[in-house]
C-alpha cells in the first residue's frame, strides 16, 4: 500500500513539473513575438535626463518668402579716396603701411621735382612784375585822364597787367593744390618736395609705390578707406525686381567666415538694370557700429518680400534617413521610460531654428514629439 501511494505521488509531481515547463516556454515565446512585433524606440528615464532630452508639440510658426542675392560689405563713396598726384614726380618719403589709421589732413607721402622749383620762381618773378605793372596801368589811366598819352598805350598797359594778374593767381593756384604755401614762396623760400595730405579720415587699404618710385597724375598711390558707416551692396537678378520695397528686412551671412546670421534692411533699390539683368540694391546693416566686417567681404542675403505661417517643430526634432526625414512620436510613457515611434514626415523651408512640415504623415497636432536628442537614438538603431 506504500508503496502505491509513493509511486503516485511521484507520477504527480512530474506532471506538475511538465506543466510548469510548458507555461514558461510559452511565456517565453510570447515575449519573443512581443520584442519581434515591438519596434519602438525605448528610452530609460534616466536615459532621457541624462542625454538632456526634452519633448515638445507642433506649432504655428512665420516662415517668409524671400529673394536670394549675394553682394559684398561696402562704404559709401565719400567714404572711400584714393589718393593722386597733381603733379608727377619721384616718391621721396612713404612712411605709412597698410592698415595704418590716418586722420584728415595727416601727411601722407611727398613727391620730389625740378618742376616744382621752376613754378615757384615763375610765381616770384610774375609777383615781383605784377607790382610794377599795376604802377605802370594807374600811370598810364592818369596820362590818359590828362590826355598827356594815347588811348592806346592805356588799353596796352591794361592789357600787360590783367596777363600778369592771370599768370598771377593761375601759378598761386597750383602751388595750394601742391600744397607749397604762396607766402613762404614770396618770402623767398623754395621747396622742391611737395607733400600730399589725407583727405578724410579712415584706414590704409592700398598702398601702391615705394620710396623712390615715379608717379604721374594717373597713378593710385593710396587708398584710404573710413569704414565708420558700412553698407550691403547687392546684385537681384530682373525677374525678382518687383518684389522689392524699400524697408524689407534682409537676413545675410558671410559664409566665407561665419554661419552667423545678421539682419539689415532695403535702403534704395536702384533705378536702372544693368548688362547682366541685375539691379543693385542698398541694404542698412543693424548694430554696424558692433561689427567687426571688412570692406569686401562676399555675403549671401536673404530679402524678406512676404511671409506664411505654417506647421513646423525645431530643427533638432528632425533625422535625415535615406533621403527623407523622420520624427520620434511619444507612443507610450510609463515609470520605466517613454516608447517612440518613428514617423516619416516630408518638410519645407527653414527659419530661425524651425521647419516647416508639407505633410504631418501620422502626426496630429496635439502628439509630443522628441525635439532634443532624436539623432542619436536613430543613429543607435
Amino acid at each position: 500500500m506504500n508503496r502505491i501511494i509513493y509511486n503516485i505521488t511521484i507520477l504527480s509531481m512530474i506532471f506538475t513539473l511538465l506543466s510548469c515547463g510548458g507555461k514558461e516556454v510559452k511565456n517565453k515565446q510570447v515575449e519573443i513575438q512581443d520584442s519581434i512585433s515591438d519596434d519602438r524606440i525605448f528610452v530609460s528615464n534616466t536615459q532621457f535626463e541624462h542625454s538632456n532630452m526634452t519633448l515638445g508639440s507642433i506649432t504655428e510658426h512665420p516662415f517668409p518668402l524671400t529673394v536670394k542675392t549675394n553682394g559684398m560689405i561696402d562704404v559709401p563713396p565719400e567714404n572711400r579716396a584714393v589718393v593722386n598726384a597733381i603733379m608727377g614726380g619721384n616718391i621721396k618719403t612713404t612712411p605709412l603701411l597698410i592698415g595704418d589709421k590716418v586722420r584728415k589732413g595727416q601727411a601722407l607721402v611727398t613727391i620730389e621735382n625740378p618742376e616744382f622749383v621752376r613754378m615757384q620762381q615763375e610765381y616770384m618773378e610774375i609777383n615781383v612784375q605784377l607790382s610794377y605793372l599795376k604802377s605802370e596801368l594807374e600811370r598810364q589811366q592818369t596820362m590818359v585822364a590828362e590826355k598827356i598819352t594815347s588811348q592806346k598805350s592805356f588799353l596796352k598797359a591794361e592789357s600787360t597787367y590783367k596777363m600778369a594778374k592771370a599768370r598771377y593767381n593761375g601759378l598761386r593756384k597750383q602751388l595750394e593744390m601742391l600744397n607749397i604755401s604762396p607766402l613762404k614762396v614770396e618770402a623767398g623760400i623754395i621747396n622742391s618736395v611737395a607733400t600730399i595730405y589725407a583727405p578724410i579720415a579712415g584706414s590704409i587699404t592700398k598702398i601702391n609705390v615705394n620710396k623712390g618710385t615715379f608717379v604721374s597724375p594717373s597713378t593710385e598711390i593710396l587708398e584710404i578707406i573710413n569704414n565708420d558707416h558700412i553698407h550691403l551692396e547687392l546684385s537681384v537678378f530682373e525677374k525678382d525686381i518687383m518684389k522689392l520695397k524699400k524697408g524689407q528686412k534682409i537676413n545675410f551671412k558671410l559664409p566665407e567666415s561665419s554661419t552667423e546670421i545678421y539682419k539689415a534692411e532695403v535702403h534704395l533699390i536702384g533705378t536702372s538694370i544693368e548688362e547682366n539683368r541685375t539691379i543693385d540694391v542698398h541694404g542698412h546693416i543693424e548694430n554696424e557700429s558692433e561689427l567687426n566686417f571688412l570692406i569686401g567681404m562676399f555675403v549671401e542675403a536673404d530679402i524678406i518680400t512676404e511671409s506664411t505661417v505654417e506647421k513646423a517643430l525645431p530643427e533638432t526634432a528632425f533625422v535625415a534617413f535615406e533621403d527623407s526625414y523622420i520624427v520620434l512620436k511619444l507612443n507610450e510613457q510609463n515609470k520605466e521610460g517613454y516608447y517612440f515611434e518613428q514617423v516619416p514626415v516630408t518638410v519645407g523651408e527653414t527659419y530661425e531654428g524651425s521647419i516647416a512640415l508639407t505633410t504631418l504623415g501620422s502626426l496630429n497636432i496635439t502628439d509630443k514629439v522628441l525635439t532634443t536628442g532624436a539623432f542619436n537614438l536613430v543613429a543607435d538603431e
